[in-house]
């Protein structure tokens, strides 16, 4: 038995057995349905049993389920950064996080097309409650980070997860994906989290320098950017409450009903931007600081300066930045139709009355405009 067992996804020689356990689940019918319209299910469920892979899995099942989703829920997903990257090494991509699923499934998407190592990807383990969803994930290859833990206990988890993390991509070859901080950005201002830094230290068993155990894992900065996030809406609650300094409290369908709307809402153009490998940055970081946790903070800073510098800022951003500024200083960016269509769509999702979700829904779009201003490049 191996030590990440618990967390681990399935091993190619488990893929088949698992497909098998979820064949007649009538969410694996509703998927196929989507992904293969037209296809009698005879046809799909002789292609899954023939499967014995994850990577025939991914690329036989899951690519068509998101050339589906583009086709019917976007206007096109657009990318940039993955020339510079070598075919045949791992990665680490450190990414911010907007959608549950699509954030990394379209990254993989993307990898494939390139010719790339795909990622096993990390996913809290809240999300994957409902058996068939935990089975779909370790055929996708996630593993899971556990939440909802005791002190000690999420010292334990999180140690075993950086090594974990560090043996996929030193010993398996396999890059890896996970976001720069837990839970997805809902106020349009991505930001790394440096427990997330400090949790891959972890597993720095070697005891070399953290800058050089980092340059080990190969960082590569993400910047996935929506034209229109489709839980937009969905996310009001939770940030009403915090304004109003509540405990906020999921409803029990909560993360699942978020992870539909991602996949099936309105999403309009996508854009994913790879980074460069992180290498000078650490030399800088390693010689302008001397504590690691300082060390940590700087890094978090590097990670930042390159997801924002190469967000790509949609119409609706410089829509939303003159609404909260009153002003005309972005007018050259966006069609007075395109604002109709932003201004309606906002009146149809939330309560424009209220003026915490008014300010709340235009900051999720206006900030990355702000953040972009930062570096002079808008």
């Amino acid at each position: 038995m191996s030590k990440f067992d618990t967390i681990r996804p399935f091993s190619d020689t488990e893929v088949n057995e698992g497909i098998k356990s979820s064949m007649h689940h009538p969410m694996m019918k509703a998927l196929m349905n989507f992904s293969f319209p037209g296809t009698p299910d005879e046809e799909w469920k002789a292609q899954l049993l023939k499967t014995h892979s994850i990577r025939d899995f991914q690329c036989n099942f899951i690519y068509q389920s998101l050339q589906q989703v583009l086709q019917k829920s976007s206007e096109g997903l657009s990318t940039s950064g993955f020339d510079k990257l070598d075919k045949n090494t791992s990665y680490l991509y450190i990414s911010n996080h907007r959608d549950i699923i699509l954030d990394t499934s379209l990254l993989n998407m993307c990898l494939f097309d390139h010719g790339l190592i795909m990622t096993a990807s990390a996913i809290g383990d809240n999300l994957v409650q409902k058996s068939f969803i935990k089975t779909l994930a370790r055929l996708n290859r996630n593993f899971l980070v556990q939440r909802g833990l005791s002190p000690r206990e999420m010292l334990a988890s999180s140690k075993l997860l950086a090594e974990y993390i560090g043996h996929l991509i030193t010993e398996e070859n396999r890059s890896v994906w996970i976001a720069q901080r837990e839970g997805r950005t809902k106020d349009g201002n991505d930001s790394t989290h440096q427990g997330v830094l400090k949790m891959l230290g972890m597993g720095n068993t070697e005891g070399l320098d953290i800058m050089q155990y980092f340059r080990k894992l190969k960082i590569v900065p993400v910047s996935i950017s929506y034209e229109y996030d489709p839980t937009d809406a969905l996310k009001m609650p939770q940030i009403i409450a915090e304004a109003k300094k509540e405990v906020y409290v999921k409803n029990q369908n909560e993360d699942f009903e978020n992870l539909l709307s991602g996949v099936m809402g309105q999403k309009k153009h996508i854009h994913i931007h790879l980074g460069d490998v992180l290498d000078i940055e650490l030399d800088e970081v390693a010689a302008e600081e001397s504590s690691s946790n300082k060390q940590i903070q700087a890094l978090a800073g590097k990670i930042d300066d390159a997801i924002l510098r190469n967000y790509r800022l949609w119409p609706t951003n410089f829509i939303a930045y003159d609404i909260v500024n009153k002003t005309e200083k972005y007018s050259d960016r966006y069609r007075d139709e395109e604002k109709g269509i932003f201004e309606r769509r906002m009146m149809l999702r939330i309560n424009e009355d209220n003026p915490i979700e008014l300010a709340a829904f235009l900051a999720m779009y206006a900030n990355p405009v702000v953040n972009k201003e930062k570096y002079g490049d808008v």
